[in-house]
Parts: C-alpha cells; structure tokens; sequence
C-alpha cells in the first residue's frame, strides 16, 4: 500500500496553511488534486475561507491510483485534530463544523482493511492454498479460525509496539509459508497424508502469525489517528476479516457452481489453482531471499 499524507492547519479563523508532509516516489502535489470546500481556495500553501471557515465537504482526486489513500490531518486552532483517510472507494470528508460533519477518521480503517486484504495477493493465495487441501466443511472453519486469531494477535502486537519484525525476512517468510502449501497440496491429489493434511489448523495458525506482522506493516504505512489507536486498529482487522471472509465465500460459490452444473475441467486445469500456489510460492521465496540476502551483503 502506498499512502500519501497531508497536514493542513489553521492559523486564524478563516486561513489554513497545508503541505504534503509524507509520499512515495511520485510526489503526491503531482498526482493528487484537492478539491477545497466551497469557499475556499488556495494560494501556494495557504488555504483561505469565508466567515464560515473551513466547512464542508473535502475531495482529493486522484487517490486509489498513484496513492491507495491518503491521510489528512487537521489542527484547528482551539487544539483540536482530527485525522481523515481518504481512499478510491471513500475519496471526500466532510470536515468537523459542516451539517454532515464526517463523525470519526477511525471509521475510514474499516475500508481501508478490506482493500489491505483484497490487493495482498501473497495472504489471498496462501488462503486459496489452504482451501485446496481442506475439503470438510468444519475443519475449514477451523482452519479459517485459527488464521483469523493469529494474525489479529500479530497485527495487535506489532501495531501497538510490543514486538517488530524487519520487512526483508518477513516478506521472505510469508513467501516460504506459500512454498509450503504447494508440496501439501500435491500430497492430498495423491490420497496421501501429512501434519498438515491432519491438522490443517495448527499450520494455518502458525503460519498466520507471520502473515499479521505482514497485516501490521501495511497498517504502520497508514499510521494511526492517535487519539483512536483502539478503534483504528480494531476496524482495520474487522475488514481484513471482511475481505478474507469474501474471498473464501467467493471460492466455495464458485466451486459449488460448477459442481451443481455439473461442469468437468481438464485434469490439468483442475489443477491450475494449485500449481500456481506452489510455483508463484517458489518465485516469490527465490525473489524475496535474494533481496534479504543482498541487504545482509
């Protein structure tokens, strides 16, 4: 996830002063345009407003391209500040003041986790993987539990400061607990067994406390309104779960389709799902070693 970051406070009653404070490789003033709340308008740095001040609704055009979100934080002069994540799917705030005042920038994690989980490809197929090898109904929930709990306790741990882990050997890690699944799922086509076909949970478990350090880093991106950190990250792991949830029902609705209609695909292209958990597994592993082993280097 990429998130820009805007800083925009007021000076006197009817004058801000604003300024990108934080963005990727494309500064954000070059592919983001905000659109003030009638009223106002810009000069260089400086935002000025009529007697209401700055109230109303404010667009920032652009985002969900470039930049997944962007972040804007507004000190007003009695003290006050109010953090606001605006994304593609939610890109206007209505500011503190107006009738439709937006009620808490918290709410916006709740968005911004479900499109955490939908654009992580590498946590989506270490699910799909997880699929592939459970067929009963109850031990999935099981297993789609035990991930679910891990990953909340890693993503609360990390994000709340009390332990770290560096990106390099993460991502690495994340990237080898896909390898993993690939041999797995080969073994139950055989009609073999493993731990992991006995005990899918266990492993999904495991393994999820990796994947929400991964969770916590796109968080740590984002950062957090400091006044809600509690409610913030609650809402960014209720819509992982959302997300990951969807995933999973998408699946199984898919799989039942084709079932119901009766619908045979050639062996080799029943089997596309879990070739391409092993082998993207193995690319990405190979991929995410080198880059660890270059930076020990």
């Amino acid at each position: 996830m990429s998130m820009a970051e805007m800083e925009l406070r007021q000076i006197s009653p009817t004058e801000f002063q604003w300024q990108w404070t934080a963005s990727g490789n494309r500064p954000a003033s070059e592919v983001l345009k905000l659109v003030w709340p009638e009223g106002c308008h810009a000069e260089e740095d400086r935002v000025r407003c009529g007697s209401n001040g700055m109230t109303g609704k404010l667009s920032v055009k652009g985002v969900g391209k470039a930049y997944s979100a962007a972040m804007v934080k507004v000190l007003w002069l009695d003290g006050q500040s109010h953090v606001y994540a605006l994304t593609g799917s939610q890109p206007s705030v209505h500011l503190y003041g107006s009738a439709e005042a937006t009620p808490s920038g918290a709410w916006s994690y709740l968005y911004l986790g479900i499109e955490h989980i939908l654009l992580g490809v590498d946590h989506l197929l270490f699910v799909l993987g997880l699929l592939l090898i459970v067929r009963d109904r109850w031990m999935l929930i099981k297993t789609v539990t035990a991930f679910t709990v891990a990953h909340s306790i890693t993503l609360a741990v990390a994000t709340l400061g009390v332990a770290h882990v560096a990106p390099a050997p993460l991502n690495a890690s994340i990237a080898l607990s896909i390898l993993f699944l690939g041999p797995e799922i080969v073994r139950s086509w055989r009609g073999e067994t493993s731990f992991t076909i006995r005990h899918p949970w266990v492993v999904a478990f495991a393994f999820g406390l990796l994947h929400g350090f991964g969770f916590a880093s796109g968080l740590a991106q984002l950062g957090l309104p400091e006044s809600e950190i509690p409610l913030a990250l609650l809402l960014f792991n209720v819509g992982v779960e959302i997300g990951q949830l969807a995933f999973v029902l998408g699946i199984l609705l898919l799989e039942r389709s084709f079932r119901l209609l009766a619908f045979h695909w050639p062996r080799l292209v029943e089997r596309f799902p879990g070739y391409l958990v092993g082998t993207l597994g193995a690319f990405w592993t190979i991929q995410r070693v080198a880059i660890l082993l270059r930076g020990v280097t």
